[in-house]
């Protein structure tokens, strides 16, 4: 089994996005982008969810059938690769055609992410470098 240094070892660092990514909210283990959320208009087992494109630092767990607001859809627990923290769902398979648009994407619960602030070197922090 893996020790969790090992892990934080071979977790991804999300760059370039404009100093808005979403994080785990238990451990701050980079998670999604803002840019990588599709919609808020969706419900988690928790309350708001996001319909997200593409999230990093995560496990599937097994797949399941289970009813959800807008049908049977074959889905997948996402925990968060470092604490273990559930975080939503990946849809694996939509039964209804109008559904089959989230088939491979992610619900990430708004209550599992916290947003972080990301600093580098190209960053304007406002200061003239010429004035000290």
């Amino acid at each position: 089994m893996t020790n969790r240094k090992q892990l934080q070892e071979h977790q991804a660092y999300l760059t370039n996005v404009h100093n808005r990514v979403y994080t785990c909210a238990n451990c701050h283990c980079h998670i999604t982008t803002h840019a990588a959320i599709m919609s808020r208009a969706f419900q988690g087992r928790h309350g708001p969810g996001y319909l997200v494109g593409k999230v990093v630092n995560v496990t599937v767990g097994v797949k399941e059938e289970r009813l959800l607001m807008t049908g049977v859809h074959t889905v997948a627990d996402i925990s968060c690769m470092v604490c273990r923290a559930k975080l939503g769902w990946k849809y694996l398979r939509a039964r209804e055609k109008p559904q089959k648009y989230k088939e491979g994407r992610y619900i990430v619960e708004k209550s599992k992410l916290s947003r972080e602030n990301i600093w580098s070197d190209d960053d304007d922090d406002g200061f003239d470098r010429d004035c000290y």
